[in-house]
């Protein structure tokens, strides 16, 4: 949203004002913003100003804020991609409660906002509000922000408002300045406002709750994660974050949840020696497992594209659980999650699932790992193997999850045994292989062209190729058999089991 210096802004004509969305994204990411326009910072102070709850002065201990908007000078300064929208696109922020209370217009309903009979104020409060959401998303914007006390203003609005949708937007514009380093130190500084804000977890808007989530997603990955993991450590707190990602309905929501989750598992040691152990006596890695079942039998009955980002989080957090060691056992002694995910891996079409099937392949390999009995239950699923070799194009920029495949191929190959297998059988793990040469060959490329590689990583793959090898060439020898002649269930392509071997015999160290 480009906002001009004049605080008054044109209006869109009627039919334009239900276009915007009911919610507002985060904030975006930092490439965006040297998107240049000019914004007077008078303007800004100007919109701080009317978020002032009448009685702040009074709240809780909190000061007046006393904001001197002649002392600052225009300039310009660097304007973010619009972040949010309001009812309507471009807004008159040039209403004020002032004017309205002295017409007698406005009365205090004790939510610290001033309500007309159509709500004028608190309409004014939601249009100054959504333009400094957007605004915040600014590094340059987000600071003079805080210079100028809007988290104080913030603050004092948070302990008197009971709306939930000036709650959101309160939550929201803390969530796009926590994206920045010097705000996120300006607002882990401010008494009180972290811990009002993880208490809004207990709300019951969805959108409220996004934004919260959101808000503590970021904390979790700045560099102030520890204050933010000591306001979540109790366990009503850490049960709450549960409840909801069990419970909801809400697919933003759900995903916003099961982010924060998996932020605290991608935290520093610290932040998990805090919070990890009563998440898992609350029964975390149950919950992930449900939501994994969950999602993939949704995935298997719908296509519904909202619910891949939020299969690929569910994945991920198992994943990052399946390599701390004092609870890795419980992820990778559960058989039921390790059928999932070779189901996931057996999908048939990975092109819209692709991460998913990532990061599920790098889960089958740690769970190998630490239960290697398991490889034996899967080496005679000739599918599972095609879908393996399926994944490697969706890992092509990501070195440790191709390994993790060549790891997991190479546990299933040498438990073959190719000589006691039955013709049909044999063929099938043969015409697997074969139709996916070109796959193999451009990973074997894409491989060489990597300076290093782990020692276990190139034997992992110098023994898949061998075992390759190995099952082509004794399926060569069982079709030749004349009893066995013609007997063969799927055609297998003489130039391209040729190639294979070459393939297999060029890479081979």
């Amino acid at each position: 949203m480009a906002v001009p210096t004049d605080p008054s802004i044109e209006e869109e004509e009627e039919e334009h004002e239900h276009d915007g969305p009911t919610h507002h994204p985060s904030a975006p990411s930092h490439e965006f913003f040297d998107l240049s326009t000019t914004v007077d910072p008078s303007y800004i102070i100007s919109l701080i100003r009317k978020l002032l709850p009448l009685d702040s002065a009074s709240v809780n201990g909190v000061v007046s804020v006393d904001i001197n908007r002649e002392s600052v000078t225009d300039s310009k300064e660097e304007d973010a991609p619009s972040v949010s929208k309001s009812k309507s696109e471009n807004m008159d922020v040039d209403v004020s409660c002032e004017s309205s209370h002295a017409r007698g217009e406005c009365q205090d309903t004790g939510d610290g906002i001033e309500h007309s009979g159509v709500s004028v104020c608190e309409d004014v409060w939601e249009e100054c509000g959504c333009v400094l959401w957007d605004l915040a998303a600014s590094k340059t914007h987000a600071e003079l922000m805080v210079e100028n006390l809007i988290l104080e203003v913030l603050l004092a609005n948070l302990i008197v408002c009971k709306s939930v949708r000036v709650t959101e937007i309160i939550i929201g514009i803390i969530g796009n300045l926590a994206c920045h380093e010097v705000p996120m130190k300006h607002i882990v500084s401010t008494k009180g406002l972290i811990e009002i804000i993880v208490e809004k977890l207990f709300m019951e808007d969805p959108q409220c709750l996004c934004e919260t989530c959101r808000l503590l997603t970021v904390g979790l990955q700045s560099g102030e994660s520890i204050k933010w993991a000591e306001a979540l450590q109790s366990e009503q707190i850490l049960c709450q974050i549960l409840w909801i990602a069990e419970n909801t309905l809400n697919l933003q929501l759900l995903e916003k949840c099961v982010g924060l989750i998996l932020a605290i598992l991608e935290s520093q040691q610290n932040v998990l020696d805090d919070l990890l152990p009563c998440m898992m006596k609350l029964g975390l890695a149950s919950i992930l497992i449900n939501l994994l079942t969950f999602e993939i039998s949704k995935l298997k009955n719908d296509r519904i594209p909202e619910r891949y980002s939020i299969l690929d989080l569910i994945l991920r957090a198992i994943e990052g659980l399946s390599v701390i060691d004092e609870h890795s056992q419980e992820i990778c002694s559960n058989k039921e999650l390790f059928h999932l995910v070779c189901d996931l891996v057996k999908f048939p079409d990975k092109v819209e699932v692709g991460n998913c099937c990532v990061t599920a392949a790098v889960l089958i390999a740690n769970i190998l790992s630490d239960v290697a009995d398991c490889a034996s239950e899967i080496s005679q699923d000739w599918r599972l193997l095609g879908g393996l070799l399926d994944i490697f194009p969706f890992a092509s920029d990501d070195l440790e999850a191709r390994n993790a495949v060549w790891n997991v191929l190479a546990r299933i190959l040498v438990r073959i045994h190719e000589t006691e297998m039955n013709p049909s059988s044999l063929c099938h793990f043969v015409s697997v292989l074969v139709r996916r040469i070109d796959l193999i060959e451009d990973e074997l490329l894409n491989q060489q062209c990597v300076d290093s590689s782990p020692g276990s990583t190139t034997d992992a793959r110098n023994t898949s190729l061998m075992r390759i090898t190995s099952i082509v060439n004794q399926w060569t020898t069982v079709k030749e058999d004349p009893e066995n002649n013609g007997n063969a269930e799927v055609l297998v392509s003489e130039t391209d089991l040729k190639k294979l071997l070459d393939c297999c015999h060029k890479f081979s160290k």
